[in-house]
């Protein structure tokens, strides 16, 4: 069976009718439109032609809208502003740093560096609509690749093919434990050496920060502590103060988890400290990969300016 479709009214036809409804002169709405007066009255004949009905009375005095013109002319006026909001956001959304963005963040990064990056990205990119999402590796990952995310801030590298990378800062991991621990009271640089034999806390699994602080053991052959695991930062360093083993904490998390009245001493390592990369992650093929460039750049100036205990990358 062939279907053949009914022709529909084209917007040039609907604007043209519009017009001399709304002047009820067919000079002065070419005029308007900047045509030809044969031309507006040739797009008016097709429109009535299309939809099968008069909609305008023609006289040598003037023109009136016949009740079908009358109630079409509220149609054209309604699709013709449609389309017009269409274009404008469209041209709207082709600006840079506007429309919604969805920003995913771990959990061992993001109360220690949002507060420096949310007032500048309103300051600076107030037309930007940001929604945070706070989710383990695994998760910001799978929902950047799947288009869920425009871009996250994580431990680099992931490995993950697709994505661009910006690094934004480095940081050292430092040895936390209760000022009771007998390794406290000194200030001397430790080895990694060090952290064979002793309890080492870790958070639970799809942490990555968890496997950085596993790596970091097994090069020097120490084993972390199975039998206790924290779902967050600051539970981990609620056990680490009250005694129950020690752990690596990262050093832009300091000034926040050692502000609440929590009791902690803290060690550096030896050069080369183990630490970790944060970076800006964003799909290779989003059309908006340019601006997310440039939103790396405004967040490496937004923590310089908040002076945390970190290494600005680039």
């Amino acid at each position: 069976m062939i279907l053949i479709s009914e022709p529909t009214p084209t917007l040039a036809q609907l604007r043209a009718f519009l017009a001399v409804a709304d002047h009820l002169h067919f000079r002065e709405a070419a005029s308007a439109l900047r045509m030809s007066q044969p031309a507006l009255s040739s797009a008016v004949s097709a429109l009535e032609e299309t939809l099968h009905t008069r909609l305008l009375e023609r006289t040598t005095r003037k023109v009136l809208l016949t009740p079908s013109g009358e109630r079409v002319a509220v149609h054209a006026a309604r699709v013709l502003k449609a389309v017009e909001d269409l274009m404008g956001e469209v041209a709207q959304n082709r600006e840079p740093f506007n429309g919604p963005a969805h920003l995913g963040v771990i959990p061992t990064v993001a109360p220690y560096v949002l507060p420096a990056l949310l007032p500048m990205f309103s300051r600076r990119f107030p037309r930007l609509k940001l929604t945070v999402h706070e989710a383990k590796t695994e998760t910001i990952l799978e929902e950047v690749r799947e288009g869920r995310l425009d871009m996250v801030l994580l431990a680099l590298p992931t490995e993950v093919t697709g994505l661009v990378e910006e690094p934004l800062y480095e940081e050292e991991f430092l040895l936390a434990f209760s000022p009771d621990h007998p390794m406290a009271g000194a200030d001397t640089p430790l080895d990694r050496e060090a952290l064979k034999g002793l309890d080492i806390v870790l958070l639970n699994q799809g942490h990555c920060l968890r496997e950085q602080a596993i790596d970091v053991c097994r090069e020097v052959g120490a084993r972390a502590t199975a039998a206790t695991y924290a779902t967050s930062l600051p539970t981990l360093v609620q056990l680490v103060a009250g005694g129950l083993g020690v752990t690596l904490l990262p050093e832009s998390a300091v000034p926040v988890e050692t502000g609440k009245r929590v009791r902690l001493a803290l060690r550096r390592f030896a050069d080369p400290a183990p630490g970790r990369t944060i970076g800006l992650a964003y799909r290779a093929s989003s059309a908006r990969s340019a601006e997310y460039g440039l939103l790396a750049g405004a967040i490496r100036s937004a923590l310089r300016a908040r002076r945390l205990p970190v290494r600005i990358v680039g």
